[in-house]
């Protein structure tokens, strides 16, 4: 069998292609991971981090493990025994968030919502007079959907608010302070650019000091990630784990890569890339799935004619073109498209490639 893999046009919910910047730091020589060097590049990282987030958290940071890890951190270190998690569900990563937060014990209260549709913050404000935590998911992958963060921030009260970013971090406006977000985890292989292995994260100061000090994951316990990356209370850096130095390089690229263009312009990008991807399909007859006015420009969901077979109109583009495009999820996998343009791929040649392919796709198919 030969080694030779194609290079493929990742057009799907993710990963996306990197930057190529990202990808030539996978290369440059190895530091350490306790190396001065590399301990001046994590800290020029979570610079960049935290202008992405919009934060001036102190503990903003890359964790060693993707978006998913950023979950688990984000639960483990806020929830005890009997606490109550309202967490809105309107896609696969609202359903995911609940099962973590009852696997660490949440009185879980969901507050469900139509998939294919936004959070309605005065839904999860009635869901429960008290809870410790609430969450929801910004940019909803499954479905294509951006919440309005910004609302639940002003009616979390007391609340912790968590919020998943995987897919809009990098792509569109993420304002962490401004919104009220005391939690906030994302991934490496979005918007940002980068290969899939690092969950950019930022914690509050109100939430830290709230947070778990013994949590049941030693591996993702922040009390001891904080000091590694930004120091511990007598000053120097604690050695916690070995980081994955050349993701966290690769990492610093991408950040670079999207700072030199500017978020204003990325966002523009990814704006513009989606509405002509979205007015296109819609020019060819097909339909979308996410609600009008809350549709991801860097995802779209596409409901899949009656008349066609999803998975050999996929299977099409990724043997003709080396295009993938991805499927549903749920009881919605055969019948939705989840197509994605991010980071570099947030162009008008994708488009035009995705538009011409996915036509004859489905004449041919």
């Amino acid at each position: 069998m030969s080694n030779l893999v194609p290079v493929r046009h990742l057009f799907g919910p993710g990963p996306c292609n990197p930057y190529p910047e990202a990808t030539a730091a996978l290369g440059l020589p190895l530091l350490g991971h306790l190396d001065p060097l590399f301990i001046e590049r994590m800290d020029r990282v979570c610079d960049g981090l935290r202008t992405l987030w919009g934060t001036g958290n102190r503990r903003t940071l890359p964790l060693s493990a993707t978006g998913s890890a950023g979950m688990e951190a984000a639960f483990v270190n806020t929830i005890r025994p009997g606490d109550v998690a309202v967490i809105a569900v309107n896609g696969l990563f609202g359903e995911r968030m609940c099962e973590v937060a009852a696997r660490v014990g949440a009185e879980v209260v969901r507050v469900d919502h139509e998939y294919g549709t936004p959070v309605d913050a005065q839904r999860v404000a009635d869901a429960h007079p008290n809870p410790a935590v609430i969450a929801a998911v910004h940019a909803e992958t499954s479905t294509g959907v951006v919440s309005d963060i910004a609302a639940l921030g002003a009616i979390k009260g007391d609340a912790l608010l968590i919020t998943d970013a995987v897919t809009s971090i990098g792509g569109m406006p993420v304002l962490a302070d401004e919104w009220g977000i005391d939690i906030g985890y994302a991934g490496s292989q979005k918007c940002i650019g980068v290969a899939p292995g690092l969950a950019p994260f930022t914690i509050s100061e109100r939430a830290f000091e709230r947070r778990v000090e013994r949590p049941q994951s030693w591996y993702l316990d922040l009390g001891l990630l904080g000091g590694y990356t930004t120091g511990s209370t007598g000053g120097g850096r604690t050695y916690h784990h070995t980081a994955p130095v050349a993701m966290v390089a690769s990492l610093e690229a991408g950040i670079n890569r999207i700072l030199e263009e500017g978020l204003d312009a990325v966002t523009r990008r990814h704006q513009e890339a989606g509405t002509a991807l979205q007015d296109g399909i819609q020019e060819m007859g097909l339909e979308l799935f996410a609600a009008q006015g809350h549709r991801l420009p860097q995802l779209t969901s596409v409901k899949v004619p009656q008349t066609v077979d999803s998975a050999r109109v996929r299977k099409y583009l990724l043997e003709r073109f080396n295009i993938e495009i991805g499927a549903g999820v749920g009881k919605y996998a055969d019948s939705v498209w989840r197509i994605g343009l991010m980071g570099p791929n947030a162009n008008p040649g994708s488009v035009a490639l995705l538009l011409a392919a996915l036509r004859e796709a489905i004449d041919k198919a």
